[in-house]
């Protein structure tokens, strides 16, 4: 494929591991992601396996920015995971908004993952093929389709939909 030329393709199932996780770590300024669900995360390191989270750390020290929006507290394993890289506390910027059940990654605002897969091992992650969850989506750098994906997540980010929500008894962590 030719380095400007548009594609869309449509991923499954294992193919997010390779195609999405690996594709976050190699953002160079800007990486957001949506998720419904956040867990403790593995992916493939040098070495060994290490978390998702890891990889976040890594980018933030070369000053990516990265967002996060999710709709509820993650468990124990993933806070103690996210206890062992100070930085996120500092430079993750963190959204926690309980209406949120897309599924995004956008790529330096230049690519998107739009699909069904959760920030979760079952979802995205290293789970065995036999314990994964059967997943789909797009994976393009279409303009409008990431114009859209982005709008959108930006649109929940600035708090656009604080005012008329419906559901602020269950926000601990208003926007607006």
């Amino acid at each position: 494929m030719k380095e400007n030329q548009i594609f869309v393709r449509y991923i499954r199932n294992e193919e997010h591991y390779k195609e999405v996780l690996e594709r976050a770590a190699a953002v160079k300024h800007t990486l957001w992601i949506g998720t419904a669900d956040i867990k403790d995360v593995y992916v493939k390191g040098v070495s060994a396996s290490l978390p998702f989270l890891g990889v976040l750390s890594g980018l933030l020290q070369r000053d990516v920015c990265v967002r996060l929006i999710h709709a509820k507290e993650p468990g124990p394993n993933f806070r103690e995971d996210f206890d062992r890289y100070p930085i996120l506390k500092t430079q993750l910027e963190r959204v926690l908004c309980p209406r949120v059940h897309f599924k995004l990654m956008i790529f330096d605002l230049q690519t998107a993952y739009i699909g069904s897969a959760n920030l979760t091992g079952a979802g995205i992650g290293m789970k065995s093929e036999n314990r994964r969850n059967f997943e789909s989506g797009i994976l393009t750098n279409d303009p409008e389709l990431v114009e859209a994906a982005a709008n959108q997540f930006d649109e929940v980010w600035m708090g656009a939909f604080c005012q008329s929500c419906g559901r602020k008894e269950f926000c601990g962590d208003r926007i607006v």
